[in-house]
């Protein structure tokens, strides 16, 4: 702990020390444009609140807008416009390193009688329209500030309610007592493939996000009830958009520490032309943790990645975007040869692990008239992963005891149609068809056999189709009604679905909301699932290939109030009814697919579990005013699934209650200078383990589960505060930050689970991450 004293030591040193402060100052740019045409606005009115004399412009007849030499500082925005909504843009941050250039919606007023004043605050509602309940908006600076969330929206949003970690040692996550699997990533409106490093099969999240935030916009996060354009999740989705690059000025950030390099360039494509480019690349080798003594394990662990959004206006009424991203990760570790230094079963293993994901996308964005905007994306994208393991025998010599390798690969094509009818009522529609190629090939070791068998083995193609309609409708403006279908089809086994999806909001007044939400909801299996062998009478048989969709019946009661302009308080109660979820056929048999984590399941199972998922969510949220922020976020909930041996037990996630408070303060110490610090801390139920049985364990040499008390066992509660103090400088034409992450300041050893040790005929308990600091130094020019 000495070094990290010192370093803070540094921190606070550099943050007392006075310097000549001057007098610097930055541009806010950006377009005002409709929220459902997408066509720009000239004639708008954009003013800085609280200006004396006043500050403020109009938009031209591209719908841009520039204020220039405002000193540094955070500003708020008014937006107004004849026939619309006026909003407020609160708490955009100027530094020197970066212009600020926005995108700002608006919506269509309903009348002229102004019944009460409405006001956008942010984060208080969503960037998608269409979404009434159980959705926020993330913004990067969240991403950015939020303490030892490292630029990952997966571990950013473990401040939400209903959200909870499954492994310190990844960022895959529980929403609502769901598995980690039924979670949906999309970008730029189109379905992407898992965006981590170190991916496991089958899974949603990974070690490391490829997608730095240098890249994201404000982007969405739903945890239930989703609306008709999303399908194919059970769980939540994260809806991300991308940052266009500056199209006036080349811009760079560079970022250094322990987690690697990130560097990021932007700006014009051409001399007065309004496109532009953004590309980010990252480097990175964790051994650099594990040489200042981390316990990160003996494995070699790299991973890099390259991001980019390229904005290509073609006319005044249509854009081209080309955007992607792509990772590669791998870790390689060896058995120690030395038996006399073995002091776990582990220290015999070696192996190597790949995890390599990418996406490449063109849309093409065209206002058709005034009434109409065609969005049409084709999307090429894929994964590949695979391991090797091998365990030294008594006599030293290698056996294989473990092969994967599973490539997956798809092209998308979608097209989407917003299309305003009034004031009121705007619809939009689309489809999805997806060509899916696949390679799977899965070997396990087999005690009884002595050698590797294999578990999965195909190659080949199939389809998928997805449609949607979903009407938005305000009646009033105190009632927003939004109704919609959503259409799943997989081609492989012709298992189908149509959801109706159905969310309302009423305003009570100007400071109270109430919502509910209702949607059926499916997801198509991992696919290795479908293709697990079985040998029967000396044929291979694929008992799961005709596996039926996992469905969901979701159900959402909300309220919102406005305590305060910067205080927000909101609730939500909600049941989930899981039905068709493949389990093991049998009276005795309580595996559910719905507790996998890992790998894909091999064994023979039919659609006929359960599952239900119910509880209630408060959430406190001040705003950043006065350079303070802070998010409590409370969970009570219970997660519950059931087989033909008709019990319910518990899920794996089933932790009953999450508590979480994200909080940060800035402090500037001179004009051009900002010492920051930011908190963590989340207090949670431990997740649910199956005992193990020693005596049997023992007489098999391995690890043997008591598998009539699956998910019995309750893990002690969780507790983990994390800590991040940050130094921002404005120089001209620069902003320098250093950052110091502290994760599990504490350093409490939080359980992971139970496992049988062979060499000690024992039951050791294993800890999820120790404290683990993540300095870095990040400039802006």
């Amino acid at each position: 702990m000495n070094s990290f004293t010192k370093i803070l030591g540094i921190l606070f040193f550099m943050a007392i020390n006075p310097l000549q402060a001057q007098q610097l100052t930055q541009t806010i740019r950006g377009t005002v444009i409709d929220q459902i045409t997408k066509a720009p606005m000239p004639g708008a009115t954009v003013m800085i609140i609280g200006s004396d004399p006043v500050v403020g412009t109009t938009t031209d007849l591209a719908g841009d807008f520039k204020i220039t030499n405002l000193p540094l500082g955070a500003y708020s925005l008014k937006i107004s416009f004849m026939g619309f909504r006026e909003i407020i843009f609160p708490n955009v941050q100027l530094n020197s390193g970066k212009e600020v250039v926005l995108t700002i919606p608006l919506v269509e007023d309903i009348t002229q009688i102004d019944e009460f004043v409405v006001t956008a605050i942010d984060k208080e509602r969503t960037i998608n329209d269409m979404i009434q309940v159980s959705g926020r908006t993330f913004s990067v600076e969240e991403a950015r500030k939020f303490a030892a969330a490292v630029n990952d929206p997966g571990r950013m949003a473990l401040s939400f309610s209903g959200v909870t970690s499954t492994d310190d040692g990844n960022n895959n996550i529980s929403i609502r007592g769901n598995s980690p699997n039924g979670l949906l990533w999309r970008m730029e409106g189109i379905e992407i493939p898992n965006p981590n490093h170190f991916v496991n099969p089958g899974t949603s999240g990974g070690g490391v996000s490829i997608l730095s935030s240098q890249l994201l916009a404000n982007s969405d996060f739903l945890t239930g009830a989703f609306p008709a354009e999303y399908g194919n999740a059970l769980s939540g989705v994260f809806d991300l958009s991308l940052r266009k690059g500056n199209n006036e000025n080349q811009e760079f950030t560079l970022q250094a520490g322990f987690l690697g390099l990130d560097v990021a360039t932007e700006g014009p494509i051409a001399k007065n032309y309004k496109g532009s480019y953004l590309i980010n690349y990252r480097y990175s080798t964790l051994s650099m943790l594990s040489k200042i003594g981390l316990p990160l394990g003996d494995f070699v662990t790299n991973f890099q990645d390259l991001s980019f959004n390229v904005y290509l206006p073609t006319g005044p009424k249509s854009t081209i975007t080309l955007f992607g991203f792509g990772g590669l990760s791998d870790q390689n570790g060896d058995a120690l040869t030395d038996s006399l230094e073995w002091e776990s079963e582990g220290d015999r293993y070696g192996g190597t692990f790949f995890s390599n994901s990418g996406a490449v996308g063109i849309k093409h964005s065209f206002i058709l008239n005034e009434a109409n905007f065609l969005q049409t994306t084709v999307l090429a994208s894929g994964n590949s992963l695979g391991t090797s393991e091998n365990r030294l025998d008594d006599n030293l010599q290698f056996e294989d005891r473990f092969y994967e390798n599973y490539s997956n690969s798809k092209i998308t094509l979608s097209s989407v149609l917003n299309t305003k009818f009034s004031a009121k009522a705007n619809l939009r529609s689309g489809f999805y068809v997806n060509q899916l190629y696949y390679n799977l090939r899965e070997d396990s070791f087999e005690e009884e056999s002595q050698r590797l068998e294999t578990n999965i083995n195909s190659k080949g193609n199939t389809q998928s189709i997805q449609a949607f309609s979903q009407l938005n409708y305000r009646a009033s403006e105190r009632l927003t009604i939004n109704v919609g279908l959503h259409y799943l089809q997989l081609l492989l086994n012709d298992s189908k679905s149509i959801e109706p999806r159905f969310s309302a909001s009423y305003a009570l007044d100007e400071k109270q909301r109430l919502s509910v939400g209702y949607g059926l909801h499916s997801q198509v299996q991992p696919l290795g699932t479908y293709f697990a062998e079985q040998e029967v009478d000396g044929q291979i048989t694929l008992p799961n290939e005709d596996l039926d969709l996992s469905k969901s019946h979701h159900f959402v009661l909300g309220y919102d109030r406005s305590l305060t302009p910067y205080l927000r308080m909101k609730v939500e109660t909600y049941y989930q009814h899981l039905f068709n979820i493949p389990i093991k056929n049998g009276e005795d048999e309580s595996y559910s697919i719905i507790n996998q984590q890992w790998t894909f399941a091999t064994d023979p199972l039919v659609n006929e579990g359960f599952g239900k998922n119910y509880g209630v969510e408060v959430t406190l949220e001040q705003f950043t005013h006065n350079d303070l922020y802070f998010l409590l976020s409370t969970s009570l909930y219970n997660s519950q699934y059931i087989t033909n041996e008709n019990v319910w037990r518990n899920t794996a996630y089933n932790g009953n209650f999450n508590v979480t408070l994200t909080a940060g303060k800035e402090y500037v110490l001179k004009k051009n200078r900002v010492f920051g610090i930011n908190l963590r801390t989340i207090y949670s139920g431990g997740l649910r383990d199956t005992p193990i049985d020693l005596a049997a364990s023992i007489e098999k040499g391995e690890g043997v589960y008591i598998e009539d008390q699956l998910y019995s066992e309750k893990s002690p509660n969780y507790f983990r505060a994390d800590l991040r103090f940050s130094l921002k400088k404005n120089k001209p034409k620069s902003t320098r930050t250093w950052a110091l992450d502290i994760q599990n300041a504490t350093n409490r050893k939080n359980v992971y689970g139970e496992y049988f040790e062979p060499m000690e005929n024992k039951i050791k308990t294993s800890y999820q991450a120790p404290l683990i600091p993540i300095l870095s130094y990040r400039v802006e020019f």
